[in-house]
């Protein structure tokens, strides 16, 4: 009898043929996950307080990265950073329309393309998830300098203020923070990866089990270990702070339109603070905090603007540090003005991170003629400061981050270097209405709390205003477009965490992580290619 060779030994004959519109619907898998991914990773920003969906955001990018050519990691990191920059950075489109929205969007997602570039070339080296995410925060810290100064906006650490991360601020700053999530995301990865091979009767090196394990174990008990540098305890006294919000006539980029409106609004609150104080409802003072653009009447040009301001802190009868708009020598400066009862102006701070297309408008000529009603948003650009800004208030301290420069790590670093022993970060928000620019800045303040060990006070135009501890818990906050003050005591600190101590070291050590894992992987992949030659 002859006996047929069975078709066991040739399992491919078995397989149905792929249709190829089948083969296309497969190729965009990647794509769709990637893009859903950073989805999920906006998702894991305040508003909301689901900062764990940074986790599986990073697993599914790692997952779609993993093996690739640069050529698909390109595309596949793009499609990652619209996905999750164009919802987190829609407020900037709220206002001046979609274009500016889009064209910032675009242009941020390339620096994350181009991580997703390295991420695919290190992801088969071993320990791969380190050298991943130290790239990660590598491409942070470019994107926090360039172009014009920079976008901070995104940085990972920013979406774990309400994380079990959190402490980790106060060991490296936010690149330390960022790097425990974007490990932990990728060993997540990782070690799922691993024991889907070993179920499938694939060898696995105990090596690669046990970095994967580490990956994840070793952020998580970091941050637990690191909440011993997380301290309320007040160090040199405490101070009983008021911050006042006094809304705006309108939102959007009209608030100002009524300038004198807004001043005579932050006066008024304040009178009632006075009041409250002077019946006993509220406690004294020891400062009081008016937010950024709260007189964009100049007061050293303009003498009604200064008696509002003077009538204002003499009925309360303690500082107020004022936020304004002034014009010396020809040039206009967002200037934060300590105005001390019956001695007016004592001291001032000039924002030093000013923001591009909305403080100073690059490339004037090209936007103008790209759109002409752009630059008459922007119709003279603001100069920059050259001094941190520290108040002596009433015996304290007080840092001064004014609103944008809360984003980046140095701005508000050299306050506390330089002695503050509590941070304020004025802001106004009435441009970007109800969005939730807001509450991203507001988690912002909540992880430089931790980082620096400070308490943070956050006096808005419009809302939404806060006290935050120095462990990052907001205590006192306020709603949306109402007037409002609020008042608290709170701790003064001077202890430096390790943080504040080391400064730029962790993200610059971090950066070279990143630049040893993509050296050592071309290198790799030019002796393999060298070898296959022979």
């Amino acid at each position: 009898m002859t006996v047929t060779a069975t078709s066991v030994d040739q399992p491919e004959q078995l397989r149905p043929p792929v249709s190829p519109g089948r083969r296309r619907l497969l190729r965009l898998i990647p794509a769709a996950v990637s893009a859903l991914c950073g989805v999920l990773l906006y998702l894991s920003f305040p508003p909301r307080p689901l900062w764990w969906l940074a986790l599986p955001a990073f697993a599914g990018l790692a997952w779609v990265l993993r093996g690739r050519t640069w050529k698909a990691a390109l595309g596949l990191g793009y499609l990652f950073g619209l996905g999750f920059l164009l919802p987190l950075l829609v407020w900037t489109g709220v206002e001046v329309g979609p274009g500016p929205w889009l064209a910032l969007v675009a242009i941020e997602a390339i620096f994350v393309a181009l991580v997703g570039v390295g991420i695919a070339a290190v992801s088969r080296l071993p320990a791969w998830p380190v050298w991943a995410a130290a790239l990660w925060i590598a491409g942070e810290a470019v994107r926090a300098r360039m172009p014009f100064g920079g976008f901070p906006w995104g940085k990972i650490a920013f979406g774990q203020a309400d994380g079990v991360f959190l402490p980790l601020a106060a060991v490296g700053g936010t690149p330390v923070l960022g790097f425990a999530v974007v490990l932990c995301g990728f060993g997540l990865y990782e070690a799922v990866r691993l024991v889907t091979e070993r179920r499938r009767a694939r060898e696995v090196r105990r090596s690669a089990a046990v970095a994967a394990l580490l990956c994840v174990a070793v952020p998580v008990v970091g941050a637990v270990a690191a909440r011993t540098l997380v301290s309320d305890k007040a160090e040199d006294g405490t101070a009983t702070v008021a911050l006042i919000q006094g809304n705006v006539p309108r939102s959007g980029l009209e608030f100002n339109a009524q300038r004198r409106a807004v001043l005579d609004y932050h006066a008024r609150e304040t009178l009632k603070l006075a009041a409250a104080v002077k019946a006993g409802k509220a406690p004294r003072p020891d400062f009081v905090l008016w937010p950024e653009n709260s007189s964009d009447i100049d007061p050293f040009a303009y003498p009604d603007a200064a008696i509002v301001i003077d009538d204002a802190a003499k009925a309360v009868g303690v500082p107020i540090s004022v936020g304004s708009v002034v014009e010396r020598n020809g040039k206009l400066y967002n200037e934060q003005i300590l105005w001390t009862p019956g001695k007016g102006p004592t001291q001032t701070y000039d924002k030093r991170q000013i923001q591009p297309f909305g403080e100073y408008l690059p490339l004037r000529s090209l936007v103008g003629a790209i759109n002409s009603e752009w630059t008459g948003m922007v119709r003279q650009d603001f100069s920059r400061g050259d001094k941190p800004g520290v108040f002596r208030m009433d015996g304290a301290k007080v840092g001064l981050a004014t609103c944008y420069e809360a984003a980046f790590d140095w701005a508000v670093r050299d306050t506390v270097t330089h002695g503050a022993q509590m941070i304020s970060v004025p802001s106004n928000n009435a441009t970007f209405d109800r969005s939730e620019m807001t509450y991203q800045q507001l988690a912002m303040s909540r992880v430089r709390a931790v980082e620096h060990s400070r308490a943070v006070t956050v006096p808005v135009t419009s809302g939404v205003s806060a006290v935050i501890m120095p462990d990052g818990e907001v205590t006192r906050k306020t709603g949306m477009f109402v007037p409002a003050y609020l008042d608290q005591k709170i701790p003064l600190r001077s202890s430096e965490t390790p943080a504040t101590r080391l400064g730029v070291l962790p993200e610059l050590a971090l950066v070279l992580v990143a630049a040893g894992g993509l050296g050592w992987a071309i290198g790799a992949g030019m002796r393999g290619r060298r070898a296959g030659r022979a």
